[in-house]
């Protein structure tokens, strides 16, 4: 078996490893929120006031980093865009 060499690997397959990468992340993403809202669910009733806003700004975070990988822009992942904690 030969060796790769830097021209073996075209750009379409860096792309096409990177939207793999992003479907998986997303995957991820999307279980840990189903996950917190399962273990969330009937605590809201006898926790405070802050920790139901809590809970639900996190589900939120999460949907969106996981909607943003879906559009190809995984640099926007980190910030706080579109979601507000007040």
């Amino acid at each position: 078996m030969s060796a790769l060499r830097p021209g073996d690997i075209t750009d379409e397959m860096i792309q096409a490893m990177d939207a793999a990468k992003r479907q998986g992340l997303q995957k991820d993403l999307r279980v840990l929120a189903a996950n917190i809202r399962a273990d969330a669910e009937g605590r809201y009733d006898s926790a405070e006031p802050g920790w139901r806003a809590g809970v639900e700004w996190t589900l939120l975070w999460i949907e969106n980093a996981a909607g943003q990988l879906t559009e190809g822009r995984p640099d926007a992942v980190g910030g706080r865009q579109g979601v507000s904690p007040e």
